[in-house]
């Protein structure tokens, strides 16, 4: 079955973030209760409300799978 998501610009506003080292998932979420989990790729999820709206992404493996943004940030960081 497939879910339309729903993003406005205020979105990004209202996320918080989220880390728990010991299960190694990344968690961006807003308040709202969940009614859906839509899995997008292996390893991210968005979790959605009742109106289809995004409440929260949820990055499984974060520090492997996040490893390929967050170097070449480092890297660039170092060189300035």
């Amino acid at each position: 079955m497939a879910s339309q998501v729903e993003c406005d610009n205020n979105v990004a506003m209202n996320l918080q973030v989220y880390y728990d080292r010991e299960l190694d998932i990344l968690y961006f979420a807003r308040k709202g209760q969940e009614e859906e989990v839509v899995e997008i790729s292996p390893g991210v999820n968005l979790e959605l409300g009742a109106n289809g709206e995004l409440l929260g992404v949820e990055i499984l493996n974060a520090s492997s799978l996040m490893k390929s943004v967050i170097e070449p940030l480092r890297e660039k960081a170092l060189a300035a």
